[in-house]
This record gives structure tokens, C-alpha cells and sequence, in this order.
């Protein structure tokens, strides 16, 4: 008999998720802690009353998936043009600094010599702690309405060239302990997407500028605009091998300059995902958090880990703003807004344990990490961040219930 208990997890996600975001817009925090709050508590951590599911992973990836297209079409390709060298800038020095710190720490709090793959797993956890994940840093910017401003642009840019290099990075380290895996044809796949997306880009955005002079603002828009962003992240992810997020976030750079088809397929997209994906994906997060098992040295070691990771992308990413010319307030805000590692570091983590680089007892520690970067971004971003000049209108409106 099928079962039908997915539905009433849906309910109660829904609920918890906007009763929980209601309640953090009284703290004056974002909507998104109150969601990550409600998947903590919802998951095996606390009340146990849901788990990750396959279900809840396809649901939730679809969630990050328009997220990112939503930031896309948000992006501001002029002043994305003025941030370009900065964001390489800014992703080159947040991946190094991250990369170097924790693969110290692994060999301060792990020696063994006798291991021959020591060196190669201290690495790997460095290797995660460059992974950056915005999704959340999109919600909260949206929030805030400096998603569109120097500091978000510069912050999407920075992700999106931090999430190639993680890739790039993750494949050497990869390469060295499989012998199938080309390090070459991986950095060639990364240029023949980028080729993709230029070619592709050409030709859809002509086609949607007839389609928008056509029809207008009509539903069938919208749905070829998610369509081709669904599209563009299943080829980045499955012929290419870059994460599905950097082709929903190009889909929608690509409509961003079509000013009528842009504004109403971000209306619908906006209505699509905060009705059910974007609350099941943040709550996913949450929902990942298990602490069964950690010891007090693992503790101590997840400690100094969550130290490692916020400290080093606030500095380096902060750092490389700074160089770049963006002042010590906006500099500190692209840092802070490059410490969520989200989903991205949990994959990286994953496909470590799968090819013996990350061990077992690392993975809690390794996702508690993850689980606290993500939940206190949002809430550094609030507390340091300047808030848009007064009059500006905000980027999102949230519907009262």
C-alpha cells in the first residue's frame, strides 16, 4: 500500500518553518533562522519527528536550485561587470585561507605519520571549508534589500568562481588517491560550460526577447524560464560536473536583461518557492543535524573546526575585498556573507567519505560545522551589516498570514 505520510511531513514543515520565521522577524532576524531553527527541532537531533528523506532531498535541492536562479535574475550585470575582477579577487583568497587553516588543523588535532593518505586528509578538510554556500546569504540579502548593491553582487560573483575552484580543487585532491580521475579534462569540462553558456546564452536570450514581445507577460513565460534554468542545471551538473546551482544561477544572469520577462518571472518564481520548496530546503538543513556519537575530543575538534571556518572565510574573502577597494563596513559584510557552507561543504564531505578521504567520525563534526555557519550568517549579517538608505524599497515582500 503507498504510503502517504510525505504529505503530512510537507504540513508540518510548512507550518513550523513560517510559524518559527514569524517569530524570528519579532527578534528582528531573518525568516531563514527561524526556518533552520524549525528543521533542528523537526529532525533526530531534537523531537525526531522527521528525517532526511529522498524525498526531502530532491524537494529541497529544487528549493536552492530557485533560489539561485531568483539571484540571477536579480543580478545586476553592470555593476556585476565593476565586480568581476573583484569577486575572482575575493574567491581566489577566501578559498586559499580556508584550504591552508584546515588542513593545519586536522594535523595539529590528527598526527600519524604512519598513514600514508594523512596528508591527503588533512587537505580534505580544508578542501570543505572552502566550499561556500549563499543560498542563504541571497534570502537574507533579499531581506535586507542589499541582494542588488555592490556587497551582494560582489558576494554572488565571489561564490559562484569560489564554487568552480572548490571543484577544481576537490578533483586534484581526488586525483590523487584515484587514478581515473584526469585533472585536465576537468578543468577543460569548466571551460567547455562556460563556452555552453555563452553560446546558449546568446541564443535564448534573443528567443525570450521575441517570446516577451509575442505574448507578454503570459504564464507560458514563466514556465520556459524555469524550464531552461531546470535545464541548465541538470547539463552543469551531469555533463559537466559543476554543481547544479551554477547553472540555475547563469539561467537566470542570462534573463536578467530582459526587463518585462525578468520582473514576472521573478513574481511567479517568488510565489513558487516560498510556498513549498524554499521552506523545505531551509529546513533540510537543519533536519541534517545529528549528534548522536560525538565524543568530547571530536567536540573540542568540531569547536575549533566551526572557529576555523568562519574566521578564515571572514578574513580571507574580507581581506580580498579590501584589496580590491571596497571599504572596511562592505569588506566585513562580503566576508560574513561568504561563511554559510550549506549543502555545497556536505557534498564535498560526502564524496570524501566515499573515496576513504574523510573518515567516518569526522563526517558529525564536519556537518555540525555546516549546520552552525549556516544558522549564524544570517544573524552576523543583521548585526554588522548596514541597512539600505531610508526610502529604498525592499527586494522581497513577505505576505502577512
Amino acid at each position: 500500500m503507498q504510503s502517504y505520510e510525505f504529505l503530512l511531513i510537507i504540513a508540518v514543515i510548512l507550518l513550523s518553518t513560517k510559524v518559527f520565521g514569524l517569530l524570528s522577524e519579532r527578534v528582528h532576524m531573518p525568516q531563514v533562522v527561524g526556518a533552520l531553527i524549525a528543521g533542528i527541532i523537526l529532525g533526530p537531533s531534537v523531537l525526531g519527528l522527521v528525517e532526511e528523506t529522498d524525498f526531502l532531498l530532491k524537494t529541497s535541492e529544487i528549493g536552492v536550485i530557485i533560489l539561485m536562479f531568483m539571484a540571477g535574475l536579480d543580478t545586476d550585470i553592470e555593476e556585476l561587470k565593476k565586480t568581476g575582477i573583484a569577486s575572482f579577487v575575493i574567491a581566489l583568497i577566501g578559498v586559499l585561507v580556508p584550504l591552508g587553516a584546515g588542513t593545519l588543523l586536522y594535523l595539529g588535532f590528527f598526527p600519524d605519520p604512519s598513514d600514508p593518505l594523512h596528508l591527503l586528509k588533512a587537505v580534505f578538510v580544508g578542501v570543505v571549508l572552502t566550499a561556500t554556500s549563499v543560498s542563504i546569504t541571497v534570502e537574507t540579502l533579499r531581506e535586507m534589500g542589499r541582494l542588488k548593491g555592490k556587497v551582494g553582487t560582489a558576494i554572488l560573483g565571489a561564490a559562484i568562481i569560489d564554487d568552480i575552484m572548490g571543484i577544481v580543487v576537490l578533483t586534484l585532491v581526488s586525483a590523487m588517491t584515484d587514478p581515473t580521475v584526469n585533472p585536465i579534462s576537468v578543468l577543460l569540462r569548466i571551460v567547455a560550460f562556460f563556452v555552453l553558456v555563452v553560446v546558449v546564452g546568446l541564443i535564448m536570450y534573443r528567443l525570450f526577447r521575441v517570446m516577451t514581445k509575442e505574448w507578454g507577460n503570459h504564464r507560458r513565460i514563466a514556465i520556459y524560464g524555469f524550464a531552461f534554468c531546470l535545464i541548465l542545471s541538470f547539463v552543469a551538473e551531469h555533463y559537466f560536473g559543476i554543481a547544479d546551482i551554477t547553472g540555475a544561477y547563469f539561467a537566470g544572469l542570462i534573463l536578467c536583461n530582459i526587463m518585462e520577462a525578468r520582473e514576472y518571472i521573478n513574481k511567479k518564481m517568488t510565489v513558487l518557492g516560498y510556498m513549498i520548496f524554499s521552506p523545505i530546503f531551509f529546513a533540510s538543513i537543519g533536519i541534517k543535524t545529528e549528534l548522536d556519537g560525538m565524543t568530547a575530543s571530536l567536540l573540542v575538534f568540531s569547536v575549533a573546526l566551526l572557529v576555523v571556518a568562519i574566521l578564515t572565510k571572514i578574513v580571507g574573502c574580507g581581506l580580498g575585498a579590501k584589496i580590491m577597494g571596497f571599504t572596511w563596513s562592505d569588506s566585513l559584510s562580503v566576508g560574513l556573507g561568504m561563511v554559510s557552507r550549506g549543502e555545497v561543504a556536505l557534498i564535498v564531505a560526502q564524496k570524501g567519505a566515499q573515496s576513504g578521504l574523510v573518515d567516518s567520525s569526522l563526517f558529525p563534526p564536519i556537518v555540525l560545522v555546516v549546520i552552525v555557519t549556516t544558522l549564524i550568517t544570517p544573524i552576523l549579517l543583521k548585526l554588522f551589516m548596514k541597512q539600505p538608505a531610508e526610502g529604498s524599497a525592499p527586494e522581497i515582500r513577505h505576505e502577512h498570514i
